[in-house]
């Protein structure tokens, strides 16, 4: 490989990871311009490097390395939240673009003008194509909700408040626990702490939670409980 064939690939994926990666910034996603160009680049220099060695080291087999290597950068910008997941549209963009550097470092320049085509125009189609089947009438569906509730007490009754909130869900049996915690009051108010707990159901139960958190409130140990309906997600 000469020093120009050498400079004409970096070149190009240079510049399909920077269009791959402008639409990601444009968007304003975690992982834009500098990382995709990066990925791209990198991939392209990986699989050169076994075109330059020679006949020691397969460009398939760096190939397949680098495939490896970019599902834990990919895995970095994917973020649960709860019962939503956010980062796999530019998870699989990384992706892509280390297939588009490889494909550049191979040589194989027009696959991977093609490819990068390819990838941009799933970014910039199907978002809207989605809304759109979004939009059609549910069916055979569920909903799922998610409850925070939050209770103050004083610090020496937290494991018994803890206790009774959880007895109370299994009593119901259509919650599911998704997780608790405690923080403890500024200064001021020494000695209490706040347990919040976010609870799961597959149908609206406002008036079962509400019994729930009734309940503990009338507990002479709790100080306040409330409760707040935080996320609506159909799956």
């Amino acid at each position: 490989m000469t020093n120009l064939e050498f400079i004409i690939r970096i070149t190009v994926a240079f510049t399909l990871g920077a269009s791959l990666g402008f639409e990601r910034q444009w968007r304003q996603r975690m992982a834009g311009l500098l990382t995709n160009t990066l990925v791209s680049v990198g991939a392209c220099l990986f699989v050169m490097l076994s075109v330059l060695i020679g006949d020691e080291t397969s460009p398939s087999r760096i190939a397949s390395q680098v495939v490896s290597g970019i599902g834990f950068l990919a895995g970095g910008v994917i973020l649960s939240e709860g019962l939503n997941v956010r980062g796999l549209n530019t998870a699989a963009t990384l992706w892509c673009a280390a297939a588009i550097g490889s494909l550049t470092g191979s040589g194989f320049m027009s696959q991977a003008f093609l490819g990068a085509i390819a990838v941009l125009v799933a970014h910039l189609i199907l978002p809207p194509l989605g809304e759109m089947i979004n939009q059609q009438p549910l069916e055979n569906t569920e909903l799922y909700l998610c409850y925070q509730c939050k209770v103050i007490c004083n610090s020496k009754h937290e494991t018994q408040i803890r206790a009774l909130l959880l007895q109370s869900l299994r009593e119901n049996g259509t919650f599911k626990l998704r997780s608790m915690y405690r923080e403890f009051l500024e200064d001021e108010t020494k000695g209490k702490v706040k347990i919040e707990a976010e609870i799961v159901s597959k149908s609206n139960n406002d008036q079962l939670i509400e019994q729930v958190i009734s309940r503990l409130s009338l507990e002479p140990k709790v100080i306040s409980a409330s409760w707040r309906l935080t996320e609506k997600e159909f799956v």
